[in-house]
């Protein structure tokens, strides 16, 4: 249990000690995040506020995760994978971000560019999988176990992309997706280690240190934003861990927040396209709830509390 420890301190020391100089960095130079006109007007107030915060905590986890894999003779084609997903996706991310930063403005890569990065990425990633696991199963509760590569690449493309985006959906409030994040990646983490699988139980528990060293600077009022390049890289991060451990469909109930905010972005444009009429006074649902008269401390709370007991009921029903 030494490494796993040593691993969330590790990426804990390194985002607090480098994170203040990129704040500082950042401030110096003008460089802060644009804010949608079209979002909760009190959100204004946060305009300048530094982005591209999870360049510096995935830098801390590349780092902890390789160096701990090596140490522990277990630098494989999972850690691999796992590295290549979230440095891709963070460059995806650091892209947007770069261009909104440049710009001045709320708007980076168009969406039709970020969609193609992370296919491609996908593929990528399905290409190394199955050259290292030829032998694929994907199991679908209730119906049956398909073996066609053709359905598993399929199904990754879906996972990887729409979790990506759906945890970059969510990271619209302060600290919201850092705390979901540290509540998603340790409960990988403890299935990581009942089933044996050291190396992605150090990879989970190093992504959880650095998020907590990420949450001091990221609580509200925020100090700095993880931007798309943290949030698209830790989206993409707990799809890679929920397949390499043969466990896809746990990251609905796990990942139970950033499913729910996908699906009220989702049910908001299918009813004003159907029906002309809105479901909820502003998408993603964590907007609805601060317009309905919740506190940004509120919904943070509440929503890290659904997080927690919706992964611990994963856990005590699938797990132990």
């Amino acid at each position: 249990m030494i490494f796993p420890l040593l691993s969330a301190l590790s990426a804990f020391a390194l985002t607090v000690l480098f994170l203040p100089m990129f704040i500082h960095y950042q401030r110096d130079h003008d460089e802060g995040q644009q804010i949608r006109g079209e979002g909760p007007k009190w959100h204004m107030k946060k305009t300048g506020t530094p982005i591209m915060g999870g360049l510096v905590f995935l830098s801390a986890i590349i780092v902890v995760v390789l160096v701990g894999a090596l140490l522990m003779h277990q630098l494989g084609t999972q850690v691999w994978l796992f590295v290549l997903v979230i440095v891709l996706y963070g460059a995806i991310g650091f892209a947007d971000d770069g261009i909104k930063l440049l710009k001045k403005r709320n708007m980076g890569l168009t969406a039709w560019q970020k969609l193609l990065a992370q296919i491609l990425t996908a593929i990528i990633f399905v290409m190394i999988y199955l050259n290292d696991r030829p032998e694929q199963g994907l199991v679908f509760p209730g119906i049956g176990v398909s073996h066609s590569v053709i359905v598993f690449a399929l199904f990754v493309g879906v996972w990887l992309v729409g979790f990506s985006n759906a945890v970059n959906l969510t990271d619209g409030l302060d600290g919201l997706v850092g705390g979901l994040g540290v509540i998603a990646y340790f409960t990988y983490g403890l299935i990581a280690f009942h089933e044996h699988q050291m190396s992605l139980g150090v990879i989970c528990y190093a992504v959880a240190g650095a998020l907590v060293g990420f949450l001091l600077f990221n609580h509200l009022p925020a100090q700095i934003f993880m931007g798309d390049v943290g949030s698209l890289a830790l989206g993409g991060g707990l799809a890679v861990i929920s397949i390499l451990l043969q466990r896809p469909w746990s990251l609905l109930l796990i990942g139970l927040v950033f499913v729910l905010e996908t699906a009220s972005v989702i049910l908001q444009v299918g009813s004003f396209k159907l029906r002309g009429k809105r479901i909820f006074k502003m998408t993603p649902i964590h907007h609805h709830f601060e317009m309905s008269g919740w506190s940004e401390r509120k919904v943070v709370l509440v929503f890290w509390a659904v997080g927690l007991v919706s992964a611990a009921a994963y856990l005590l029903i699938f797990v132990f």
